[in-house]
């Protein structure tokens, strides 16, 4: 094989990706995205049923607000509620499963502390640049880590969560993918997840790399095709250019705050921040091997010092005319998470007009929106889509 024909099945092997998702993928209810979306969102095709709705309501760490995050009851849960996608995090184990967590660190998602057979694994270890002092799931087999329990992890502010403490063990990748499956013959449809890669250049340092067995376990359950009812996401986009090479899923680029750095860069020496890649070059540099980026939200609309809202950027235009998907995050119900102009009263855990919030961001053409919350977020939605046909006529 040439270097010039195996350039072009790769350039084509993008170019069918992001024609099924933007065709297929996310067609359906575009009437409320405007003339922000690209064509391929708006004119209105619906692919093979299975199409996620415009906006998507992917459910961050299943319903987390209601249920300790990264269980198998948050996921269930979300999927009861009608989320149109539920997230996964992945870390490793010891011997080299994968495992859904937020972070490796499980000093604040599980029992570990009481369990004295672990005393000893208490240790400090610095990640992507920052210390912490816990427990860290690349120090246990599965075997061990499955002895744990699943906790809330901010009790503080969701101390309803803490009823279910105990009551799930950690899942596996593997499990959920079978879940997925169990749930989609019952259900009659696809479940569609959205899957994280964690600190992957930590991790392959240590010789746990993580792109490789997701790419394993995603062609062992069909879910490596194009047309696959997964998005796969990482904040390092080396580890989305490895994925690009591994598997022909939909891959999206998590960018957090603008004067960030990406950490593969870091350790690369690659000086480019967030605020690089959310240009006009940077978003086409991001399209050459992505099909979507999930930006934070303040990259949609920015705060002022307040935290009250600014007028939104022209990253949802950038990233349209890109023809990139645009999935940001998190918009959680509770006042201490919304911006100043929607909270409510003074206590930051109860709930404020999220709806309003819903409302501000939904209006700048986002594709899809994660929230703890997915039951909100799905009748922010449909009032949305439903203003959207009104006005479109």
């Amino acid at each position: 094989m040439t270097r010039d024909t195996a350039r072009d099945q790769r350039q084509g092997g993008r170019a069918t990706r992001r024609s099924v998702l933007g065709a297929a993928v996310l067609g359906a209810g575009a009437a409320g995205l405007g003339a922000a979306a690209p064509a391929a969102y708006a004119d209105g095709r619906r692919g093979n049923g299975d199409d996620l709705p415009v906006p998507t309501v992917i459910a961050h760490r299943g319903a987390s607000g209601y249920r300790p995050e990264h269980t198998l009851g948050s996921y269930q849960l979300a999927l009861d509620m009608g989320a149109h996608v539920v997230e996964q995090d992945l870390v490793p184990t010891k011997d080299g499963h994968l495992v859904c967590r937020h972070e490796n660190d499980i000093t604040g998602t599980t029992d570990v502390a009481a369990h004295p057979e672990f005393a000893g694994r208490r240790t400090t270890k610095t990640v992507d640049g920052v210390s912490y002092t816990g427990w860290f799931t690349e120090d246990f087999t599965l075997a061990e880590l499955k002895t744990l329990r699943a906790t809330e992890r901010i009790p503080g502010t969701r101390q309803e969560n803490t009823l279910y403490d105990g009551r799930w063990t950690i899942p596996t990748f593997e499990e959920v993918l079978r879940w997925a499956e169990t749930e989609g013959r019952r259900r009659g449809r696809r479940v569609w997840l959205h899957v994280e890669t964690k600190h992957p250049t930590y991790f392959r340092k240590l010789g746990l790399g993580l792109e490789e067995p997701l790419a394993r376990l995603l062609k062992k359950y069909g879910r490596h095709r194009a047309s696959s009812p997964n998005f796969l996401q990482s904040f390092e986009p080396g580890s989305i250019q490895r994925l690009a090479r591994l598997v022909d899923a939909p891959l999206v680029v998590l960018l957090s705050g603008a004067a960030t750095r990406p950490w593969d860069f870091a350790e690369a020496g690659d000086p480019r921040t967030v605020a690089d890649l959310i240009t006009p070059r940077g978003l086409q540099w991001i399209a050459g091997f992505a099909q979507g980026i999930g930006p934070t939200l303040d990259l949609v609309i920015p705060k002022d010092a307040t935290g009250k809202l600014l007028a939104p950027t022209t990253l949802v235009r950038d990233a349209h005319r890109e023809r990139l998907v645009l999935h940001p995050y998190t918009l959680r119900n509770e006042n201490s998470f919304l911006p100043l102009d929607f909270r409510k009263g003074t206590d930051p855990n109860a709930y404020g007009d999220v709806f309003g919030a819903y409302a501000a961001y939904l209006a700048t053409g986002i594709d899809g929106i994660f929230t703890d919350q997915p039951d909100t977020g799905l009748l922010a939605a449909a009032d949305f889509r439903s203003a959207g046909r009104r006005v479109n006529g």
